[in-house]
């Protein structure tokens, strides 16, 4: 099977600009963990998800362990959120995306989430994005062939 025929031809995708709220917002709205992050010619620049957004508001171990008082302020930590809400998706978007075309296999497709941890792909076909496709439907369209 292929990844054109699993994809998610309706997908969303996030704006070059948008701040975290919005990001956030969108993701409520739409019901969704990710996105790719678009330019003004609607070309992957990076890909977004809940992960990150959860990520910025609280800090990798090293961060906490060379500086704990910082993050054992609750109170600072709320009033960091409320600037964070401010900034801009390239500042937290994963830049280091992996992408895939619509003729590879979903098994190829199903490889590359595991391998980098990831849970969907922007589907690419000459530089323009063609869809998305998750790893829940490949594992779900797996399962189901082999086991029902």
């Amino acid at each position: 099977m292929l990844v054109s025929e699993l994809m998610d031809k309706n997908f969303v995708t996030i704006p070059k600009g948008t701040t975290y709220e919005d990001v956030f917002k969108i993701f409520y709205e739409n019901q969704i963990g990710g996105a790719p992050v678009v330019d003004e010619d609607h070309k992957v620049i990076g890909y977004v998800s809940e992960k990150d957004l959860f990520r910025i508001l609280f800090p990798y171990y090293t961060s906490y362990y060379n500086n704990p008082e910082l993050y054992t302020d609750y109170e600072n930590r709320e009033n960091k959120a409320s600037e964070i809400k401010r900034h801009k998706v390239e500042i937290f978007m994963n830049r280091d995306i992996t992408i895939i075309h619509p003729d590879d296999s979903i098994m190829k497709a199903g490889a590359l989430t595991l391998a980098k941890n990831v849970s969907s792909l922007p589907v690419v076909k000459d530089g323009e994005l063609m869809g998305v496709i998750k790893r829940r439907d490949i594992y779900r369209t797996i399962l189901k062939k082999q086991l029902l």
